[in-house]
């Protein structure tokens, strides 16, 4: 393959990163050092209350403005780049016309609430129950994990299914188009082959496609079986390939020459991949806009009872690596509120605000703008300050703020070493929260666990490089990658976990406040309507 493309070994790896709120993209060497880079604020749009998206077309722009401006950051022409590996948030997707290419709507967020009530709904129907009756019979019948996992089907409106299902229950075109066979669904990854191949390639991968919850990873192929439940049909799906493989080519008309595409990746796999976590027991604590804390399982899939998601990390020819994983999806979404509030002026301010005062003051906050997932699972919790008094300051509350995200940290930490029984061998943490230290330090001392902090923390960009990489012949193998990984700060505990039992079981008792808050509301709202 070097000898095929001219100077092989100054050949750069290009790596799209789209975020939730910021899409990058990163120059690589071979060393797998940045070069160049880019970055732009993606415009999310609130349309009406609970409702999150994107729109398409304007991400579609921005993606190809981040590549170009990368490639000139670096000093190399688009000829040098040997490859593109693209990692995207997951369970945020859009469906659109066959035919036409054109959106049926604007791409709806992992982050968005629409689907709440058809969620409760559904996790309180008897069909449901009579689905996990079945399945456990099944199970005590045939010992097979698919169907202990199918007895504990509970919706969220993170997962793609219901919200594709409100799609296909309220937008009548695309009900129309999917029932004429002329819809296409797509993740965002899917969405920018699609357009970056001129419509030519129609895929996604392992990994974007285990995060949606319409896809059976015990079988491997979508799910016929919840996609009958919920009436959608299989048809608007794409087909599935590896992590690690050969996606085409762009069109020349893009970039001036055509680059390979050669890996698809959801971001927290790609994390997890950057990090180099390709051991059983390895866990990544990725905090950005949300929380995810994820542990190798090895070619073994974790069937979860308190929440955690099971998921397929990569695939790369007969290698399959599954992971568990759990979430809090409000992490830098409430330190980027605080921020607008004025309540600090830059991120590196919370720490110095933080650490002014010996402690919260009795002040709690709940991190719950989208409800709260594993292991309290409640999407209808409300965000809240507890406690406030008149000699509450500022710091007091960016440090309860601070201690949240680390306080949920020790609950999935805790959920996770409960339901897996697995020995955890390492943590490593990235995403741009892990750059407070005051979290970083709280969190390890949470765990009672060392957690490893990279150099570069924005590993879903390096692990899309590395897959691609691979793909491309630049590395050989995972044992190369481990070496070019490079740590910056490890983060040993310092405290004992009992200085931290009295707060975090008031924050424990804030929680319990706040649950259930927004359907409470709408209850309440019905009997004064009637």
């Amino acid at each position: 393959m070097g000898s095929a493309r001219n100077g092989f070994r100054e050949q750069r790896v290009l790596a799209v990163d789209v975020g939730s709120t910021i899409l990058r993209c990163y120059v690589y060497n071979e060393s797998a050092e940045s070069c160049g880079s880019t970055e732009e604020k993606i415009n999310v749009l609130y349309p009406c209350h609970g409702h999150v998206e994107i729109d398409p077309e304007g991400l579609w722009e921005q993606f190809v403005t981040v590549v170009k401006e990368a490639v000139k950051d670096a000093g190399i022409h688009m000829n040098q780049v040997a490859g593109l590996g693209i990692s995207t948030q997951r369970a945020t997707f859009i469906t659109w016309n066959k035919e036409t290419g054109k959106p049926f709507h604007n791409f709806i967020s992992w982050q968005d609430l629409r689907a709440a009530e058809l969620v409760s709904s559904w996790n309180n129907s008897l069909l449901l129950k009579a689905v996990h009756g079945s399945c456990r019979l099944m199970h005590f019948l045939t010992r097979r994990k698919r169907f202990l996992a199918a007895s504990l089907i509970s919706f969220t409106t993170q997962h793609v299914s219901l919200r594709l299902a409100w799609v296909l229950q309220n937008i009548p075109e695309v009900r129309q188009a999917a029932d004429e066979g002329n819809c296409c669904f797509g993740t965002i990854d899917t969405w920018l082959l699609y357009k970056l191949t001129n419509g030519s390639v129609y895929a996604t991968d392992y990994s974007n496609a285990s995060g949606t919850a319409v896809f059976d990873p015990y079988l491997m192929s979508w799910s016929s079986f919840l996609c009958s439940l919920l009436s959608i049909p299989l048809s608007i799906f794409p087909p599935v390939e590896d992590t690690s493989h050969n996606f085409g080519v762009s069109d020349t008309s893009i970039f001036g020459v055509p680059i390979p595409i050669r890996a698809l990746v959801a971001d927290q796999q790609a994390a997890m991949f950057g990090q180099c976590c390709f051991d059983v027991g390895d866990v990544k604590l990725t905090m950005g806009t949300g929380t995810f804390m994820t542990i190798n399982t090895g070619n073994n899939l974790h069937t979860s009872i308190a929440g955690l998601y099971p998921l397929v990390g990569w695939k790369i020819g007969d290698e399959l690596v599954c992971l568990a994983e759990g979430n809090a999806t409000d992490t830098g979404t409430a330190i980027k509120w605080a921020q607008e509030l004025n309540l600090f002026a830059v991120f590196a301010d919370m720490e110095e605000m933080a650490r002014s005062v010996p402690d919260c003051g009795g002040i709690y906050f709940v991190p719950s703008f989208t409800g709260l997932q594993a292991p309290v699972n409640d999407p209808y919790a409300c965000a809240s300050f507890m406690g406030l008094k008149p000699s509450t300051t500022k710091n007091h509350l960016v440090r309860a703020i601070l201690e949240s995200v680390a306080f949920r940290n020790k609950q999935l930490y805790d959920t996770m070493r409960r339901e897996t029984s697995i020995q955890i061998s390492q943590i490593r943490a990235d995403g741009g929260v892990c750059n407070n230290s005051f979290v970083m330090q709280m969190t390890a001392d949470l765990f009672g666990h060392t957690i490893d902090k990279p150099k570069h923390t924005d590993m879903s960009s390096l692990g899309a490089a590395f897959l691609a990489g691979l793909a491309l012949g630049i590395w050989s193998n995972k044992e190369e990658l481990k070496k070019l990984r490079q740590p910056q700060v490890l983060f040993e505990p310092q405290r004992k976990l009992k200085d931290y039992e009295l707060s975090m079981s008031g924050w424990e008792l804030a929680l319990q406040r706040c649950s259930n808050w927004y359907n409470a509301c709408y209850q309440n709202s019905l009997r004064y309507n009637t």
